[in-house]
């Protein structure tokens, strides 16, 4: 006969073998818990429960239970000490015999140059506690409760006074919208513009697939503008039909090759969407980081009724606080507020209230400026390295941003990305990015993310890179 009882957190499936005499339960529990030991239920330092426990759990006499552990002891299953009690013994589980399965190879890579991400170890992890105290300590009762869909009051008013300052974006909380970060904030106005009408979105030729798919998935298909060296070319904006008036851009620093649209581009995109009652949204992704030119000022700025302005916190402090805006012209701020619902859904009211304060005492500033000098210390780091040692390669798009885009000899693009892979080198290649519609020529690169690497690594992974550069 079988029985079970769950005890121990697992099922003991104990064996009398018909009758339920006392030499059949204990054999029956010496084989459950041999079982449960074997099979890895009971993991070896596991402590099993005084025989009067166990033996109240199965209804048994706790002279079998102390007799089934002692058989335990003795084959090495369980150990017994006065004052530890009785344990699962720390030993290797026998395994069937057979041939020994083959190991794979696993982890991921020693050195990762991938774009997009900062240094996480550049976090300021001490400023932002001292924020966050203060934070806690001021914020209102109201600040618990479900809140207003746009965010906190407070980030919203810090962000207005911040990005006027060092972005030239010119707005007022009331139109700015919280969001967790731009890919939610690009889906909910994927949602907002895709109920007004919206067919079909122009996009650059290269950027990111997760945001073309991301505007597919709401019902949008996106079409490319042509590149060149100049960057994104506006011309075309004039072409398009009436249910595609809307262009996605990174003005400032194209991602990811790094060439800030020309001015007259600029001009002419705005006169664009004023002139056709279109509408740009302008992805300012790593706006706080220039190194040798000045500050290429939002497009925003040119025209706040045709520009939506997205921005996050995701380069300058970590993609995981999840905390970006949204500037967004007054009609269209309304309809986004109620795409978000009734409540704020975004992000955390004690994140933002921390932001808030982090940004108003100037620790945002410092920490910025800090890691501007670190960035750059890289970049000039990583051009000294190709000019010793792989002077064929140029590196371009640098005079801002945590990547470059190198230049590499044509058709060498796949062998380089195959020949980092073996050195467990983390890189992506130029194609990577290029919209599948895009007409633009062939062009053999790579994206590296100088800024990507923590401190530790960074050494390592620049000798790495030019060691499978051609």
């Amino acid at each position: 006969m079988e029985e079970s009882w769950a005890t121990l957190g697992v099922d003991l499936h104990l064996e009398t073998g018909g009758a339920a005499t006392r030499s059949g339960v204990r054999k029956g529990l010496t084989d459950a818990l041999r079982e449960a030991v074997r099979g890895g239920r009971l993991a070896p330092g596991t402590r099993l429960p005084s025989s009067r426990s166990l033996a109240v759990d199965l209804g048994i006499a706790r002279n079998t239970v102390a007799d089934a552990y002692a058989d335990l002891v003795a084959e090495g299953w369980l150990t017994a000490r006065q004052g530890s009690g009785t344990r699962v013994a720390e030993r290797a589980v026998p395994r069937p015999a057979g041939p020994a399965p083959r190991r794979r190879v696993t982890g991921g890579p020693t050195y990762d140059l991938k774009p997009g991400t900062p240094d996480l170890g550049s976090f300021p992890r001490a400023d932002w506690l001292k924020a966050a105290r203060r934070a806690l300590t001021a914020a209102p009762n109201d600040a618990f409760g479900y809140g207003d869909p746009r965010g906190r009051i407070e980030l919203r008013t810090a962000l207005a006074d911040y990005l006027a300052r060092a972005r030239g974006v010119h707005t007022d909380p009331d139109r700015i919208v919280v969001c967790a970060g731009f890919v939610h904030g690009l889906r909910v106005l994927g949602d907002v513009l895709r109920a007004r009408g919206l067919r079909e979105m122009t996009v650059e030729s290269y950027g990111l697939d997760v945001h073309w798919n991301l505007l597919k998935r709401a019902g949008l298909r996106t079409k490319p503008l042509p590149f060149d060296e100049l960057g994104t070319s506006t011309a075309e904006l004039g072409a398009v039909p009436k249910s595609s008036k809307v262009a996605l851009l990174t003005p400032a620093h194209q991602f990811p090759t790094g060439v800030p649209l020309h001015p007259d581009r600029r001009a002419a995109a705005v006169d664009w969407a004023r002139r056709e009652g279109g509408l740009i949204l302008e992805d300012d992704y790593d706006g706080e980081f220039r190194y040798d030119r000045q500050p290429v000022g939002a497009l925003q700025g040119l025209d706040p009724d045709r520009v939506v302005y997205l921005g996050t916190a995701s380069k300058s402090l970590a993609p995981g606080l999840r905390l970006g805006w949204m500037v967004l012209p007054a009609p269209l701020a309304a309809e986004v507020v109620e795409a978000q619902g009734g409540a704020a859904l975004a992000c955390g009211a004690l994140d933002q209230l921390t932001l808030a304060e982090f940004i108003t005492s100037g620790a945002y500033d410092r920490h910025v400026r800090g890691v501007r000098l670190r960035y750059r210390r890289r970049r000039d780091q990583l051009v000294e390295a190709l000019a010793a040692r792989a002077p064929e390669v140029r590196a371009t798009g640098i005079a801002a941003g945590l990547h470059a885009v190198l230049e590499l000899p044509p058709g060498t693009e796949r062998s380089v990305i195959q020949a980092a892979s073996w050195r467990r080198l983390a890189v992506q290649g130029l194609a990577d990015f290029r919209h599948p519609a895009a007409r633009v020529p062939e062009r053999d690169a790579l994206v590296v993310g100088y800024g990507t690497p923590p401190d530790h690594a960074w050494a390592g992974a620049l000798e790495a890179l030019c060691g499978v550069l051609p």
